[in-house]
């Protein structure tokens, strides 16, 4: 079964060359820079190099769970289009929980670590979120999608994912109501307090906004990590997290805590010496009007 992503290579390369010309010559984009591309490039190879290797595994999974399927939905055109929907829909809750749920987290938020937000962003991949989605994507083929169809409209949404990872394309008019665009995009990998978990969908910025986590660009977007990773090691980039959560679950006094550490949003900790997005948004809150009294 060929991956529909790797006819698209030499587009990324030509794109992302043609990105970095043009962001030479503007100054309001931080641009390229080579430790850090390299880094996104040897974070994508990875992915790439795990995903070949548990390849059979992933897939097998897929058609044995189909083999057990509750429907026999077929290949028509209606069945792509609700394959659309509902593998953007599964995405979006996949994306989203990714950011809710530490150990999630710890396979995600390596996508999330550069500091600079362009085109070599995108290949910027998780190498053990293959495995955590599958948690999300084993219901579709029980449900009557065909595998193949499957991963033909993930491919197709990890295409589209691409190009919305670029700062050089501004709002796209009334595209921005339904489409994840490169606006959203940048929010979503914003550390801004109030950027932080908003804007979760694929193709589909809809369930977003549906669903109360929608955030639009207002102010200049600061890119990386709450907690700054001061390193372009993809080993580092890869597994920092994963450590952090090991040492905290250690450390946790009793299984209540520990179950803590593995399921509660990143930031929480039992004696609230670390705060999540969700409070430190509501600290952000309680502040504003103090604030405007105060001036």
């Amino acid at each position: 079964m060929q991956d529909l992503t790797l006819y698209a290579v030499p587009a990324f390369v030509a794109l992302m060359l043609a990105e970095a010309t043009v962001s030479g010559t503007r100054r309001n984009t931080r641009g390229y820079e080579l430790r850090d591309t390299a880094a996104s490039l040897a974070m994508g190879i990875g992915n790439r190099a795990i995903t070949i290797v548990t390849h059979g595994l992933i897939v097998g999974s897929l058609f044995w769970l189909y083999e057990h399927r509750v429907l026999t939905l077929g290949s028509a055109w209606w069945v792509w289009a609700l394959l659309f929907v509902v593998e953007d829909f599964t995405y979006y809750c996949f994306h989203r929980a990714s950011h809710e749920v530490r150990f999630l987290w710890a396979a995600h938020e390596n996508h999330h670590s550069s500091e600079r937000y362009n085109l070599s962003t995108a290949l910027r991949q998780s190498w053990t979120t293959p495995f955590s989605e599958l948690l999300f994507y084993w219901p579709l083929p029980l449900l009557g999608f065909h595998p193949t169809m499957l991963l033909t409209q993930k491919a197709i949404s990890l295409l589209y994912q691409f190009w919305i990872h670029t700062e050089h394309l501004e709002r796209l008019g009334k595209m921005e109501w339904l489409f994840n665009t490169p606006s959203h995009h940048r929010v979503h990998h914003g550390t801004n307090v109030e950027y932080l978990d908003r804007n979760h969908g694929g193709i589909l910025i809809l369930w977003d906004r549906l669903l109360g986590s929608f955030e639009p660009e207002r102010a200049p977007v600061r890119y990386g990590l709450t907690k700054r990773l001061e390193s372009f090691n993809p080993f580092t980039i890869a597994f920092h997290e994963w450590a952090a959560l090991v040492r905290d679950a250690r450390r946790a006094r009793t299984w209540r805590e520990r179950l803590g550490y593995f399921f509660a949003p990143p930031g929480w900790s039992p004696d609230g010496s670390t705060l999540t997005a969700r409070q430190l948004r509501a600290a952000r809150t309680r502040a504003t009007p103090q604030t405007a009294t105060a001036a």
